[in-house]
């Protein structure tokens, strides 16, 4: 279907940016704050740096709302450090990182800006990771513990909540995000139990949000993309259906109805991964109702029917690239569609299909929550950054999120990644995000200055215009 003229995004649409706590706060040890699993990282990939400095926001916060403001933001998604608040994530709460996130709120309501809060971004607190992490059902009643401490710290505040940022990535590559330690004897069944307790702890949150805050507005924050068969062969089909199942759709079934896709389900059946389910689970997962659905889109995967040749497993460590499982897919590249500098195919029209196939199923508001392209960014003389390719990647998936609207899906916000620089999961500093540039590299730390790049008064504009693309 084609719209000739998307109209501009609905009133009050929450032109936002994103970042994440640990990959922008620094001050790891600051005032109180305890050992997250991220702070206690020893290896990096080589040449990259630690999260202990990150983009120093912890300290320079009031000067990124200033610059959030004039970008003309409506809206800020943030996380809060877990170890910030409990800084044993199971004991007693500290007054200065609860004081810090009240100066920020405040700093951001004063300026008009929405905050957008999500509770658990990949930063369990080490203490609990010690205890058995996810692995344990302690760490399900000591994340709900902390959940009613921020409703009743910040519920006054803060209208839409996020339980956990990227659930199925966590699951999908646990591995490769420390979320099961090296050696366990079956790391894929820990996973999937991991998962379950996740996933009771996030309804339980959202049933306590619901008691607490009945104006607010709470929902999950996977990241959700549309597979695509590598062909019209029947067999594709299905190992794209399987793969949607696995990647998307046992997430979203459990947090929107309380109950497990059936092909996830079967899928978990065949390989041995089902998890326990303790007394109350079912109900808990049944009493959760999500208000919204906040998504991170960055591409679209194509697989193909497994060949069982032994050629079907492999892995990159990058979760935005399907690589394949012995039995229910292959991975295979789109010849239709370009890749970035990191090997990631970029997809604008996917993400419309995305909304589209995520409002189809659940009749729920969408707001997106990540989507950005990551570049080797260079300050030139005169400290600008040309960042063309990032205004390029963000008008065409803007205009293909205006003809999802169109289509009839029920947009409520887009809050790309990133506000300001940070360090990348995987790249460090040097695969930068931000509409603002942090002037630092891995190992030398200038002076943190911030620089508004191309992009930012590209986007300031567009906000201006509610999304009216320029000619």
């Amino acid at each position: 279907m084609k719209h000739t003229t998307p109209p501009p995004m609905r009133p009050g649409f929450l032109w936002g940016a994103s970042t994440s706590a640990y990959q922008v706060e620094g001050a790891w040890d600051a005032d109180g704050k305890g050992l997250s699993v991220q702070d206690a990282r020893t290896e990096f990939p080589e040449g990259t740096t630690d999260f202990r400095v990150a983009s120093d926001h912890y300290h320079r916060y009031a000067e990124d709302v200033a610059l959030f403001a004039e970008l003309g933001l409506k809206a800020y998604r943030f996380s809060i450090a877990w170890t910030r608040i409990v800084p044993d994530g199971d004991g007693e709460p500290n007054p200065a990182g609860i004081d810090f996130y009240h100066r920020l709120i405040d700093e951001l309501l004063a300026h008009g800006i929405e905050p957008i809060v999500t509770m658990y971004h990949f930063d369990l607190p080490q203490a609990l990771q010690e205890k058995g992490g996810w692995g344990s059902r302690a760490t399900v009643d000591a994340f709900v513990r902390y959940a009613g401490l921020l409703f009743r710290e910040y519920g006054s505040k803060v209208r839409y909540w996020l339980t956990i940022n990227e659930q199925n990535m966590m699951i999908l590559h646990g591995t490769a995000l420390g979320l099961v330690p090296a050696g366990s004897a079956n790391p894929q069944r820990e996973l999937y139990q991991h998962n379950h307790h996740m996933l009771v702890a996030q309804a339980r949150a959202m049933a306590l949000c619901h008691e607490l805050l009945p104006t607010a507005r709470i929902g999950p924050a996977p990241n959700i993309a549309c597979v695509y068969p590598a062909s019209s062969a029947p067999e594709d089909v299905v190992a794209a259906a399987d793969f949607a199942a696995i990647r998307n759709w046992l997430y979203l079934d459990v947090a929107v109805h309380g109950r497990y896709n059936p092909t996830a389900w079967a899928y978990l059946a065949e390989h041995g991964l089902t998890p326990q389910f303790a007394e109350g689970d079912q109900a808990a997962l049944a009493a959760a109702r999500p208000d919204f659905i906040a998504f991170n889109y960055y591409a679209s995967h194509t697989v193909a029917a497994p060949s069982d040749d032994g050629d079907d497993i492999g892995h990159t460590g990058d979760q935005q690239i399907a690589v394949g499982e012995s039995g229910v897919y292959r991975g295979t590249k789109n010849p239709h569609l370009k890749t970035n500098a990191f090997g990631w195919e970029v997809d604008p029209v996917g993400f419309r299909t995305t909304f589209r196939e995520i409002y189809d199923r659940y009749r729920l508001p969408l707001m997106v929550t990540e989507n950005g392209l990551g570049a080797f960014d260079a300050l030139e003389d005169g400290d600008v950054v040309h960042d063309q390719y990032r205004i390029e990647y963000f008008s065409d998936h803007i205009r293909e999120m205006q003809h999802a609207a169109a289509d009839g899906v029920d947009i409520i916000g887009y809050c790309p990644w990133s506000a300001v620089d940070l360090v990348s999961t995987h790249q460090g500093v040097s695969k930068r995000y931000g509409f603002v540039y942090v002037d630092r590299d891995e190992f030398d730390l200038r002076e943190l200055r911030r620089i508004r790049k191309d992009s930012f008064h590209w986007y300031q504009q567009v906000i201006a215009r509610n999304g009216v693309l320029a000619p």
